[in-house]
């Protein structure tokens, strides 16, 4: 699969045990990293599957990618954006923020919010790169919680 090539569906209740899956292994290098899960990995899946917006590219067991939005009034929030590990490389996560900020234009939203681990240095100057601003750190007992946000415009 390539960033061409993904196509993203409605995730379903049957989607739930290969996106936990798809998660954990999306987020590995990350819990190794901090000696702990990061929030997207573990999280209780079939209540965001009922409150959040999740689309994931392939099928069966061993899902490509997934896309968890979570929409507001007034901007979109990307919750996560995980691809499968055998994946990476192919601009497939360049793919899924292009349609994160595709289906937010498509609502007339003309913002996009995310966060990372400020230890993630790659994942905040990919976002930085891709036009994303910190809006400001978040000092949290246990971690260092960086939030961005990027005002889409007319084109996208």
């Amino acid at each position: 699969m390539t960033a061409a090539q993904v196509v993203l569906r409605p995730a379903t209740k049957a989607d739930l045990p290969a996106l936990a899956l798809l998660q954990e292994a999306a987020y590995a290098p990350m819990t190794a990293r901090l000696g702990r899960r990061p929030m997207p990995v573990g999280a209780d899946f079939a209540a965001l599957l009922d409150a959040m917006d999740i689309r994931v590219a392939g099928e069966g067991e061993a899902l490509d990618a997934a896309l968890i939005l979570d929409w507001k009034a007034d901007h979109l929030v990307i919750w996560s954006i995980a691809v499968s590990p055998v994946l990476k490389g192919r601009r497939i996560g360049s793919a899924l923020l292009d349609a994160a900020e595709a289906a937010a234009a498509g609502r007339g939203l003309a913002l996009v919010r995310l966060w990372t681990n400020a230890l993630f240095t790659e994942n905040l100057a990919w976002y930085q790169r891709r036009g994303y601003g910190i809006d400001r750190v978040e000092e949290l007992p246990d971690r260092r919680v960086v939030h961005l946000s990027r005002q889409l415009t007319r084109e996208h």
